[in-house]
C-alpha cells in the first residue's frame, strides 16, 4: 500500500534535485567535498574502527547432555518454592479525603 506524498513533499523534493543539477553542471568540484564526507562517515558508520579488536571469543565447546542436566538439577534442589505473600498497608483510608 503506497502512501501518497503531499504536494509541499513533492515540491521540496523537485526543488533539491533542480538544485542538485544545477550545482553538478556549474561546479562540480564543489558537490565532491561532501560526498566524501558523508561517505567517510557512512564507511565509519558500517566499518567501526577497532571493531575486530573486540571480536567475540572463539565459541567453546557445548556441555555434555548429562553434565547440563545435573547443573539444572543441583539448581533446582538448592532452590526454596516461596508463595508470593500480600503485605498489608497501614494506611487507614477512611481518614482522607475522596478529592484532594
Amino acid at each position: 500500500m503506497p502512501r501518497k506524498m503531499s504536494l509541499p513533499t513533492i515540491i521540496i523534493l523537485v526543488l533539491v534535485v533542480v538544485g542538485l543539477v544545477s550545482q553538478t553542471i556549474s561546479n562540480p568540484y564543489q558537490l565532491l567535498i561532501p560526498v566524501f564526507v558523508f561517505g567517510a562517515i557512512y564507511l565509519l558508520y558500517k566499518f567501526p574502527p577497532g571493531a575486530k579488536a573486540k571480536s567475540p571469543k572463539p565459541p567453546q565447546r557445548y556441555k555434555s547432555g548429562a553434565r547440563r542436566d545435573q547443573q539444572q538439577a543441583s539448581r533446582t534442589k538448592t532452590r526454596k518454592n516461596m508463595p508470593f505473600r500480600v503485605i498489608e498497608g497501614g494506611k487507614d483510608d477512611d481518614d482522607l479525603p475522596k478529592y484532594h
